[in-house]
Parts: C-alpha cells; sequence; structure tokens
C-alpha cells in the first residue's frame, strides 16, 4: 500500500526542515520499503504571497485527498498587517478544522542526553515521558460570537465566546482516555471549573467517559495548578487533556522542560486516525535561512506519522532511536547547546539518516 503525504513547508524555517523530513522519508523509502508517495504544496504566508490566499484551495485538496499532512510552519511579521482572512494563523486554523483534526498529541519527552539542557534541575526532569492531549477545533479560538465593536462613544470592545459542547468534550476525552490506557494508566482533567461553566460541563462529561475506562486512574487540576505543578513536578504527570488554549499554553510550557522546544513533535488527528504532523516551534522567521534550526522536532513528528497514521510502528521505533543515537554522539544543534561546535540544520538531518542502521528494528 502506497501512503500518499501532502508535504506543506509553509514559513520561515519551514521549508528547511522540511527538506530534512523529505531525506529521512527518501531513506525510509530506499532502505525500508516504505511505500511513500510525497507532493508539496503552499500554506500560509508563502501561499498569500502567491495565491492570495494562506489556504488555497488547492492545498486543501491535496491535504483532504492524502494519508497524512507533514507541515513545516506558518506566520511571521511579513503578514502582521494583513487582514484577518490573509493572515498566516487563518490557514493554520482553517485547514484543521476542514480536515476535522481535534485532537491534538504533544508529547514531552525528555532524552537523557539532554538532562542538562532543560532550564529545570537534572533531578526534576530526568526520565519525563508526559503526553498532552488538546482539543483544537473548539473552544475560544473558534467560538461565535466574536469581534471588535465601537459604542456610541467611540470607545472599542473586543470579545470572544468560549463554547464546547458534550459531544466535543466526550471525543477528546475518550481519545485522551485510550491513550492513557495504553501508557501509565494516569489521565489528569486541566480546566477551571471553579469559575467557568464551560470546564464545569468539561469536567462533568470527562467522568462521565472515565466511567468507561476503570483501568485509568482520573485526577482534576485547575489549569494555574497546572501550570505550577509542570514546573515544580513534571513526573506526576502521565496524560493531560485539556481544552484549545488552556492546552495551548501548557504544551509549550511543558516544552521547555524538554530543553528546546526544537525537540518538540506534534500530531493533529481525526476521529479516523487520519493527520497532521509539525514541529512545535514555529516559522523562527529570525534564523531563517540560516542552516540553524534544529531538524528533530520534524523528525520525531514523521516518527509520530508512522506510529499514528501510516500503522509503521517499527519504523518510527527506528527513527526514535536514530535520533537517539546521534544525541548520545554529542551532535547539538544551537538550541540545545552546540555553541561554537554546534552542527547545522542539514548535518543533523544527515546524522539521523545515518543512525538509522544502527537502530535495529524491535
Amino acid at each position: 500500500m502506497t501512503h500518499h503525504i501532502a508535504m506543506l513547508p509553509g514559513d520561515g524555517v519551514g521549508t528547511e526542515i522540511i527538506g530534512e523530513a523529505e531525506k529521512l522519508l527518501g531513506a525510509l523509502q530506499e532502505r525500508y520499503g516504505l511505500e511513500i508517495e510525497l507532493e508539496r504544496a503552499e500554506i500560509g504566508g508563502a501561499a498569500v504571497d502567491a495565491q492570495g490566499a494562506p489556504l488555497p484551495e488547492g492545498t486543501l485538496a491535496l491535504a483532504r485527498a492524502a494519508d497524512a499532512v507533514l507541515l513545516g510552519a506558518v506566520g511571521g511579521p511579513k503578514w502582521d498587517g494583513e487582514a484577518r482572512a490573509r493572515r498566516p494563523e487563518t490557514g493554520l486554523l482553517g485547514i484543521r478544522r476542514e480536515l476535522g483534526l481535534f485532537a491534538n498529541l504533544r508529547p514531552a519527552i525528555l532524552f537523557p542526553e539532554l538532562a542538562d539542557a532543560s532550564t529545570l534541575k537534572r533531578e526534576l526532569v530526568a526520565g519525563l515521558d508526559l503526553m498532552i492531549v488538546r482539543e483544537l477545533t473548539g473552544g475560544i479560538y473558534f467560538g461565535e460570537p466574536r469581534g471588535i465593536e465601537t459604542d456610541a462613544d467611540g470607545r472599542r470592545r473586543g470579545f470572544n465566546t468560549l463554547v464546547y459542547s458534550e459531544a466535543e468534550v466526550e471525543r477528546i476525552a475518550r481519545r485522551a482516555f485510550e491513550i492513557a490506557a495504553r501508557r501509565g494508566g494516569r489521565l489528569c482533567s486541566v480546566d477551571k471549573a471553579n469559575v467557568l461553566e464551560v470546564s464545569q460541563l468539561w469536567r462533568e462529561v470527562v467522568e462521565q467517559v472515565g466511567s468507561e475506562y476503570p483501568g485509568v486512574e482520573l485526577s482534576h487540576m485547575y489549569v494555574d495548578n497546572a501550570a505550577m505543578q509542570l514546573v515544580r513536578a513534571p513526573r506526576q504527570f502521565d496524560v493531560i487533556v485539556t481544552g484549545n488554549m488552556f492546552g495551548d499554553i501548557l504544551s509549550d510550557c511543558a516544552a521547555m522542560l524538554t530543553g528546546s522546544i526544537g525537540m518538540l513533535p506534534s500530531a493533529s488527528l481525526d476521529e479516523a486516525g487520519k493527520g497532521m504532523y509539525e514541529p512545535v516551534h514555529g516559522s523562527a522567521p529570525d534564523i531563517a535561512g540560516e542552516g540553524v534550526v534544529n531538524p528533530l522536532a520534524t523528525l520525531l513528528s514523521v516518527a509520530m506519522m508512522l506510529r499514528y497514521t501510516l500503522d509503521e510502528g517499527a519504523l518510527a521505533d527506528r527513527v526514535e532511536r536514530a535520533v537517539g543515537a546521534v544525541l548520545g554522539d554529542g551532535l547539538r544543534t544551537a538550541d540545545i547547546g552546540g555553541g561554537r561546535s554546534a552542527v547545522s540544520t542539514s548535518a543533523m538531518g544527515d546524522a539521523v539518516v545515518a543512525a538509522l542502521d544502527r537502530a535495529p528494528a524491535a
């Protein structure tokens, strides 16, 4: 079976990291028989410049037809002055919505070799392995009404709507319980139920779904406490499930526990398991084109794609072990302590490809 993958480089460093992903996928195809077809399309600011819209119809059609989507990054100050409909981020939100990608998986795994690169003490983060499951297509980012209005006195008021339906909460909770059941069997649901009616509903529905998973230990935590606990004792968490905005914030907080946001992959899945995969670090326009961006988050996103959508678990393990082997060899990009000896984006990608043969399949 041939896997059709839509490659969307996007903006900033997106072209560089997608190039390394293509290199890795090519090696998997040549050496291990992975049957794939790759096709590129534009999204974000690059699509605005070339086609006048951040999510062109051709890109959306390709993404819908593909078995999986691999995204680089979108956005940058070049497009800050654009109307909302033409902003790069509108393209990202649009493709998530149009593909029904409601479940965002953001692992925070600390490779042993990078324990000293974390901003926290080694004894707090060594062995860290947590998964944040973020609801991605609802909540305040999509709620209506929204906007900025002007009153009779000429004073402006901005407003957004935080809303979740029972069905939306149920499906993300179910996905989180399923993931927790395959991991350490512990799920922490994060909300703000002490002040928000939406969170009160969230908590009630999560508890209802939890009754179907007696093997998973369910706990609840307010989001402000969760943020504190992530930096106080992060290893207490196995799987965290939360809404769109809370998950956006907490996942970036968790990313720094691993030493660099440049190490963090992510997956966004629909109800059938089709996914869009991307690093969490963004377009990094300040270093775009310099060949210094860390490609490991993107290569680990490829591993997630192999595992969650393409059903190629053995190859996913091989890629992850190859990344660990390269770090064990002492190779570092600038963001993970490379200093004057930091390797380039392409050199790190080459090293991972070379290390694939040192990572035998399980």
